[in-house]
């Protein structure tokens, strides 16, 4: 069985943070450099919530608010759903399927860790299904 913690070993972690203070604005700048689609919010050390794309075109572009002028705090999904390393693969996919959401938080003995998405558990289970088809054909024509 795949466990998170086998995902993160292979993914280069950066853990792109911000306050629930910030405007939406910095928010979406923050995501645009570091190419994600998703933010974790940290107040004080402690994972407070979590903003997406989605947030944003829902809570903000939807309702014809500014970004300028718009807080995370607002329009963030606070008390986001997290994960721990030992977590199994399908048990992420479970959630991300039954709750309708794409990224998972990892938090181990308290801490934020590092981030799960979709697209990172799809990648992995299509590289351990090829090395696992690889390994079978070597099998077979040996």
């Amino acid at each position: 069985m795949i466990k998170v913690h086998q995902i993160l070993k292979q993914k280069e972690i950066r853990l792109i943070t911000i306050s629930s203070k910030s405007m939406v604005f910095e928010a979406l700048q923050n995501m645009m450099e570091f190419n994600i689609s998703a933010i974790l919010i940290v107040d004080e050390g402690q994972l407070t919530g979590i903003f997406t794309e989605r947030d944003y075109a829902r809570k903000v572009v939807l309702l014809g608010k500014s970004s300028k002028e718009v807080q995370i705090k607002e329009v963030m999904t606070p008390s986001p759903i997290v994960i721990s390393p030992e977590d199994s693969l399908d048990h992420c996919m479970q959630l991300m399927t039954d709750k309708h959401i794409r990224h998972l938080p990892v938090m181990y003995n308290g801490q934020l860790t590092g981030m799960v998405s979709i697209g990172d558990v799809v990648k992995f289970i299509i590289e351990d299904q090829k090395q696992t088809i690889k390994n079978l054909e070597t099998y077979i024509s040996s």
